[in-house]
């Protein structure tokens, strides 16, 4: 089996690492970072924290190097999703590719470019320290099913859910991703950005009292759109919130939004926040919240262009 994470930074480089760990699978990694293809290609991809990993991928910025692959794990931002599938599709042409990006819509940005499609959801976090080792942050489970109009066949999703269960990363095949999609959709929506505009880690975020009432505010709208769909969560997303926030789970962390704007990257806000909004406009769900913190975080994007 031949499998290719496409982007790979911090969860990215969880998979690829782990994955590189089994004998019967071949792992190649794309990632439009020099510096880190070169780090990987010569040292390996090391994950240190959560647990210690040295993993050996064949990594590549070049995409017309790939290989056929039978499966495809898709982890950049969401706004690089169309460059990165466009220019890597070639690989996939026989092959199945699941997403496990942040927010909603990926898939269907996938979808543009090849047959079938993987609707994904993970956990696991952690940030790139320098090239070619990353910090493993937080472990947690991936979803895996099918994107509803362009599925990858039931055997193709054990096949993957069973590669990334071996390797180390424990996976689910399900018949339906939505309520695992939108659990972790709501609770990024609802804690990123919060702690992006605040430059709080999620622990204090959620130890001061009027941010964590903000927090639970954005879940109810988000639940409210998920509810729309028709859509039952796995889990409520306020459990994983308080969880998460324990000093020996994620107290510390800080979120992948909080990071893009420390670095002053765009952030993920229109597919997270802004998702949302979008699925609660076309609903008639209204979402006030999203949208105001979908503005400020926009606004701040901004502010970097005149400074």
């Amino acid at each position: 089996m031949r499998i290719c994470v496409v982007g790979c930074g911090a969860v990215g480089s969880l998979f690829a690492a782990n994955l590189a760990q089994l004998d019967d699978v071949d792992v190649w990694a794309y990632d439009v970072s020099q510096a880190h293809v070169a780090a990987i290609n010569a040292s390996g991809l090391r994950l240190v924290g959560a647990d210690d990993v040295v993993g050996r991928p064949t990594a590549t910025s070049d995409a017309s190097e790939l290989p056929p692959c039978d499966f495809g794990i898709v982890s950049t931002k969401s706004m690089h999703t169309d460059e990165a599938v466009a220019a890597t599709a070639h690989a996939f042409t026989h092959g199945a590719v699941a997403s496990v990006q942040n927010g909603v819509g990926n898939e269907e940005v996938v979808a543009r470019h090849v047959a079938r499609v993987v609707r994904g959801t993970t956990f696991p976090a952690g940030k790139i320290l320098e090239p070619g080792v990353v910090q493993w942050d937080v472990k947690g489970d991936t979803t895996l099913g099918p994107f509803e109009p362009q599925p990858a066949t039931a055997e193709e999703i054990v096949r993957l859910a069973d590669a990334c269960t071996r390797a180390g990363m424990p996976t689910h095949a399900v018949s339906d991703a939505r309520p695992a999609q939108w659990h972790k959709v709501i609770f990024n929506a609802a804690t990123n950005p919060v702690g992006a505009l605040t430059c709080l880690t999620h622990g204090r975020v959620c130890e001061r009292p009027d941010l964590r009432a903000l927090v639970s505010a954005l879940v109810d709208e988000g639940k409210a759109v998920a509810a729309a769909q028709a859509i039952a969560l796995d889990a409520d997303p306020e459990e994983l919130i308080d969880h998460a926030a324990r000093p020996d789970v994620a107290y510390d962390h800080k979120a992948s939004m909080l990071q893009d704007v420390e670095a002053r990257r765009p952030t993920e806000i229109d597919f997270l926040n802004g998702g949302i909004g979008r699925f609660g406009h076309e609903l008639g769900v209204s979402t006030p919240l999203n949208d105001a913190v979908t503005a400020l975080v926009k606004g701040l994007e901004e502010s970097w262009e005149l400074h």
